[in-house]
């Protein structure tokens, strides 16, 4: 099902997530180089990196002979130079690590303090953040969705509008239109089949409902039981390009469990029910000696109505572990009795 990093990338990797967490903002892009412009009556500088594919960009810094701004931007240029080897070491040893378009993306709703202010980072992205934090290596994970959700209302200074931010990354991002004239958008992608698509989720009890958001002018999707999940997100970090995004992500016992839900509800979609069952099964795998503590807290929160959807399943979902991890086993077997 998976196997462990060894002790020392576990350690490189916590220390990373740690150093990027007390960074503050972070520099979008490649680390980039200093470039100086010649103007009449004197010259400034700027910083020139690269976005996603091969757009090249520049940002003002201030005039050439201020040193003061001119060593802080080189201090945090060369962090970031850090950071992306970090991050590709990692990659090439089996870490988790998303692409360059979603490493923009990301950066730019933390810098903004998204997540910090109840943004959580769901679906795929959050299960690879979550195997990266149990130090866990399976094959590589895939997605072209970017899943964000509003844990129960996002405390930011000032409002904002989401589908500016998204086009303030320098990406195309355009308005997916809703099922019908009437339904308002909840979700946004890049120009292209197959290419990358943000949602917003929340809670409700009418799936695919949307759901006004005003701090960000936008509306989410209703999930069912995303109130469950959400609850007590915990701090995380994403490894996407060169990138480690400080998040927030959902405790690993309330993932496993809304994802085993999700896996036995989702209608007409075979291949992501798979899918989440079997990222529900990688994930309780994963906790192995944790799993009866985890396992148990996360279910003595379940709500009543997500709990009668859950104990059918639960028979089979402990059977997956009776003869690889009998401790897993036995965790999920005393929740039923």
């Amino acid at each position: 099902m998976y196997r462990l990093h060894d002790e020392t990338l576990r350690t490189h990797y916590a220390e990373l997530k740690e150093r990027v967490r007390a960074a503050g903002q972070l520099l979008p892009g490649t680390p980039g180089s200093i470039v100086t412009h010649k103007v009449k009556g004197g010259s400034y500088i700027s910083r020139a990196y690269y976005v996603a594919s091969s757009r090249r960009l520049e940002d003002y810094i201030g005039a050439e002979d201020n040193d003061e701004l001119r060593n802080a931007i080189v201090e945090r240029m060369q962090f970031s130079e850090w950071t992306q080897e970090r991050v590709g070491q990692l990659r090439k040893l089996g870490f988790q690590v998303a692409d360059r378009e979603t490493a923009r993306v990301l950066v730019q709703l933390h810098n903004l303090g998204a997540f910090e202010a109840g943004l959580v980072l769901v679906g795929t992205l959050a299960y690879m953040a979550r195997l990266n934090d149990l130090g866990v290596a399976v094959s590589s994970s895939r997605t072209r969705d970017i899943d964000v959700a509003r844990e129960s209302h996002i405390k930011l200074a000032i409002q904002l509008e989401f589908l500016r931010e998204l086009k303030a990354t320098s990406l195309p991002f355009v308005e997916v239109p809703g099922l019908s004239p009437k339904t308002p958008s909840t979700s946004a992608k890049l120009p292209g089949a197959g290419a990358l698509r943000i949602d917003v989720l929340t809670s409700g009890s009418h799936l695919g409902a949307p759901v006004s958001i005003p701090e960000l002018s936008w509306h989410a999707q209703a999930i069912p039981f995303y109130d469950f999940l959400l609850e007590d997100a915990e701090p995380s970090a994403l490894l996407a390009g060169g990138h480690c995004i400080p998040v927030r992500i959902p405790q690993t016992g309330r993932f496993i469990w809304h994802k085993l839900y999700s896996s036995r509800t989702r209608r007409g979609e075979p291949e992501k029910a798979r899918k989440d069952y079997q990222q529900a099964m990688t994930l309780a795998g994963a906790l192995g000696g944790d799993a009866a503590t985890e396992l148990k807290a996360a279910f003595m929160a379940v709500p009543i109505a997500l709990r009668k959807k859950l104990n059918p399943a639960l028979l089979g979902f402990s059977r997956e572990f009776k003869t690889s991890l009998p401790e897993v086993h036995d965790s999920i077997e005393a929740l039923r009795k």
